[in-house]
């Protein structure tokens, strides 16, 4: 049997079809929780991390970790590797993960009108209308971003699958014969084809996974072990790039040959920055007044400095009870948790982040307070843009030493 991606919308009654297809087919049914909860075991990603990913929520500091696109790689591998196994009916939005190139993988979805669905909710899962309604509009807002995310189209558009079942005017059974009928189509006299196809896929999510410890703005293609890795991004030493991609790639197994190109958005550089590192730094800016730190987030990421903004002090501790943080620019004066709180909560709890004070309301004693408690600098507002990031600068060589010391 071919292999089944079926996405359906909430309350369309699709799991029952699914559960009469896995048995007609001696198929098993992955979730993509099924694929979430692999992933995290077998690559030590946290749930989470790959949890964000697939509902389209924003990674804190992505722009410096790639989180995001290191995640949809591993999460493309454990796919690869159900595909490998055998006969599976994919059930969730992460069939879409699937390459169309896989000729016999089927792309099924299953709906309903909204009515209908309303419907099924209350009669069938004995909810009341509101909540239906809420889980509805929560459930088709992920389905949404994410295909918006990857085909930049709508969750239920029929382009993105070979075929549409209507639960409405189909029963069960007409359901279950259709798809297994189209099914059946897709893999006749194709074995030596699909092991191709299955290998390429294999290989490919490999390659994705290494190209993602490389830096982003890289893709690749495989065909028959021989990989075509696309830049598309600006780079400075190209030619150490190209050396770095194929020594890494031609390590994979089943990888026969590397080669580069060139993208549409490549340029070469040859403006010299006019700072010595990319900031690979995880910045937390503290501030209550929301203009004033969100403008200063901006400025900052104009000179390739990446933050997160939390507008007052407990959303700074919560934040980095759950997120790795390396610099925080903290004011003092704040509704609630005051700076000084903060300062002392961090520095008994996560000593290594540095954090740089930044206020408009301080004094001399304040400044003595704040550093006898570890700050690593005190600046008063207005602080000039170039202060600050060379502060960070000299923050984060603090880091980098103590990093090396340890290793």
């Amino acid at each position: 049997m071919s292999i089944l991606a079926i996405t359906s919308a909430l309350y369309s009654n699709a799991e029952s079809t699914i559960i009469k297809l896995a048995e007609k087919s001696n198929s098993k049914i992955i979730t993509d929780n099924d694929i979430i909860e692999k992933t995290h075991q077998t690559y030590d990603i946290k749930l989470s991390t790959l949890e964000k990913v697939i509902e389209s929520k924003p990674i804190p500091f992505n722009d410096f970790t790639h989180e995001k696109e290191k995640s949809l790689a591993f999460i493309k591998k454990t796919i690869s590797d159900y595909i490998i196994e055998g006969s599976y009916i994919f059930h969730g939005i992460l069939g879409h993960l699937i390459p169309k190139e896989i000729s016999h993988v089927m792309k099924v979805l299953i709906i309903t009108d909204k009515k209908n669905r309303v419907d099924n909710g209350v009669s069938i899962h004995r909810l009341n209308e509101d909540e239906v309604l809420k889980n509805i509009e929560l459930s088709d807002t992920f389905a949404v971003l994410w295909t918006n995310g990857l085909f930049g189209k709508k969750a239920w558009d029929k382009s993105l699958y070979d075929i549409v079942i209507p639960s409405d005017k189909l029963d069960l059974n007409e359901s279950v014969d259709l798809i297994l009928k189209h099914s059946n189509q897709l893999i006749a006299n194709k074995e030596d084809l699909i092991k191709q196809e299955i290998e390429n896929f294999k290989i490919a999510s490999s390659v994705d996974i290494a190209l993602n410890e490389i830096g982003q703005s890289l893709s690749a293609k495989a065909d028959n072990g021989n990989i075509i890795v696309t830049i598309d991004k600006n780079v400075m030493m190209l030619t150490k790039l190209e050396k770095k991609i194929i020594a890494n790639i031609e390590k994979i197994s089943g990888v026969k040959s590397v080669k580069t190109e060139i993208g549409a958005n490549f340029y070469k550089g040859t403006i010299k920055r006019d700072y010595e590192f990319e900031t690979p730094l995880r910045i937390l800016l503290v501030d209550d007044e929301k203009e004033f730190v969100q403008t200063l987030s901006e400025r900052l990421k104009i000179r390739k400095f990446t933050s997160e903004i939390a507008y007052n002090g407990q959303e700074a501790l919560d934040f980095t009870d759950q997120e790795d943080t390396e610099v925080m620019v903290l004011d003092l004066k704040m509704p609630g948790i005051d700076g000084f709180e903060v300062l002392k909560k961090i520095k008994q709890t996560k000593p290594n982040i540095e954090v740089i004070i930044l206020t408009g309301h301080g004094s001399e004693k304040d400044k003595k307070t704040c550093m006898d408690l570890g700050a690593f600098a005190y600046l008063q507002k207005p602080a000039d843009i170039d202060l600050i990031t060379d502060t960070m600068k000299k923050a984060y060589k603090k880091i980098e030493a103590r990093k090396n010391q340890s290793s």
